[in-house]
C-alpha cells in the first residue's frame, strides 16, 4: 500500500543538500518517490507502507545530518 508524508526538515540550505537527502532516501527499500526543497524546510515522500514506516524515513533524514522537526 503506498502511503505519502511530508516531513518539516531543518538543516537543508541549498540545492545539493537537497540532491543529498533525495539519494538518501530513495535507496530506502520501499520509497517510491521523494522531492526535498530547502525553501520550502521540508522532504515529501512517497513510500510503501509495507516495506517501511515514517519512523524509519525520519532516521534515514537524521542519519543524513538533518534535523526532523
Amino acid at each position: 500500500m503506498s502511503d505519502s508524508v511530508a516531513i518539516n526538515v531543518t538543516g537543508m540550505k541549498c540545492g545539493g543538500c537537497e540532491n543529498s537527502l533525495n539519494t538518501k532516501l530513495s535507496a530506502l527499500k520501499g520509497v517510491l518517490a521523494v522531492k526535498a526543497s530547502h525553501l520550502d524546510k521540508r522532504v515529501d515522500v512517497e513510500f510503501d507502507s509495507a516495506q517501511l514506516d515514517v519512523e524509519d524515513i525520519e532516521d534515514a533524514i537524521i542519519e543524513a545530518g538533518f534535523k526532523v522537526e
